[in-house]
């Protein structure tokens, strides 16, 4: 893939990261669930992580792109086990 295709590409992903985190952060305006919280700030780090791959135009297999990535999909996955451990009965 050409490289300025890859950036656009991850230019792309950043910005709809971007538009879900913000979703996300809507629906916890709406219902104050700390669920949608923990989302919007993973899709905030995802979001990051993609604008850093895209301006730094460095390969992105380097390990510090994948702890970014990590470490929202830890939130994300503690978002699910907060929300079915302190679901209301």
């Amino acid at each position: 893939m050409s490289g300025d295709l890859h950036m656009y590409l991850n230019g792309a992903l950043a910005a709809m990261c971007v538009v879900i985190g913000l979703f996300f952060l809507r629906y916890w305006r709406l219902t104050r669930d700390r669920f949608f919280v923990f989302f919007s700030a993973a899709f905030a780090i995802m979001a990051v992580n993609w604008s850093l791959v895209a301006s730094l135009a460095t390969d992105e297999t380097r390990h510090y792109f994948y702890l970014g990535r990590l470490f929202a999909f830890v939130l994300i996955l503690v978002a699910i086990i907060d929300k079915n451990r302190h679901s209301p009965p």
